[in-house]
């Protein structure tokens, strides 16, 4: 069974979707909410790799009950299905991570619809799975946890051309991808409680480890590694910097935590590695008047299939 230090509550009888967790810290997430009891639906994009992942956490936990199902979330279409058949069951939604997130990838990548990469499936995907399966949130007073980054500790929103389409900056559109999850991730919890959803919201960065969002990733036109991963590693094997098993652990505290609350934020201690706890926002989230503004930009764009 996989252990950390994040207290959890006892989740049996809750239903908890994970994005991201066919491996890496998303893996882990899931894991460790199995062995708390919970059922853990794990959407994903490779049939083999979700596979791969439902016989790790079974036997790390075993008579966990995990599922899977289709998800892209580079696809609004393939978001759009994935919510409508989750919906369709008519189960309660207590707790959904959106975990899954992709970097760097050299040059500007399109999404199905055209979108650029990080932007498409860090903010756009996932606030559209969001508010897809907000019937099933508001039915299970339901806790969204959201996983922005390091990055996004400064900078803010290309508002003149959000989806990147003009002087391409990979890393400026990946710290605004996750300046936008964090935003998002206020502004619902503001309008879920001023609409009565009973749906919280918080947020949660997982410092830096040496996960797979920097190994090579032909898929989004990245052939090698980045090139400070190995440094990473280096840090992590000295204790410099987070393990994949620690960097899982303030989402952990965000979504299932006895005592995690609403609308807060949480992060290792010395902001790159160490024991999850509650951290004050980061200057690019504390402005609430972006929240709004964003939230009807990028709703313009997902279009009225998710709206809320």
């Amino acid at each position: 069974m996989t252990r950390g230090t994040a207290p959890l509550s006892d989740l049996r009888e809750r239903l908890a979707v994970v994005t991201g967790a066919t491996d890496g810290i998303g893996r882990v997430i899931a894991t460790r909410l199995a062995a708390a009891g919970a059922t853990v639906v794990l959407p994903a994009r490779s049939p083999a790799k979700a596979e791969a992942a439902l016989d790790g956490i079974r036997r790390a936990v075993p008579g966990a009950h995990v599922t899977t199902r289709p998800l892209d979330l580079a696809s609004l279409d393939s978001v759009a299905a994935f919510t409508r058949d989750l919906v369709a069951e008519d189960r309660p939604v207590n707790l959904l991570i959106n975990n899954a997130g992709v970097m760097n990838p050299g040059s500007r990548q399109p999404t199905a619809e055209g979108f650029e990469l990080q932007w498409g499936v860090n903010h756009l995907g996932h606030m559209a799975l969001t508010l897809g399966l907000l019937p099933l949130l508001r039915a299970g007073e339901g806790r969204v946890t959201h996983q922005t980054s390091v990055a996004a500790r400064s900078g803010g929103l290309n508002w003149d051309d959000l989806d990147w389409r003009h002087g391409y900056d990979d890393m400026a559109a990946y710290r605004q991808s996750k300046i936008a999850v964090a935003l998002f991730a206020r502004e619902l919890d503001a309008r879920s409680r001023a609409a009565g959803w009973g749906v919280s919201s918080n947020i949660a960065h997982p410092g830096v480890s040496p996960t797979n969002l920097l190994a090579a990733q032909p898929g989004i036109g990245r052939a090698k590694a980045s090139p400070g991963r190995a440094l990473i590693v280096a840090l992590s094997r000295v204790g410099l910097a987070g393990t994949v098993p620690s960097a899982a652990e303030p989402a952990l505290l965000a979504a299932a935590g006895p005592d995690s609350r609403s609308d807060e934020f949480y992060g290792p201690r010395r902001v790159i590695a160490g024991a999850p706890r509650r951290q004050e926002f980061w200057a690019p989230f504390r402005d609430l008047t972006d929240g709004p503004r964003l939230w009807d930009a990028s709703l313009e764009m997902i279009g009225d299939r998710f709206t809320a």
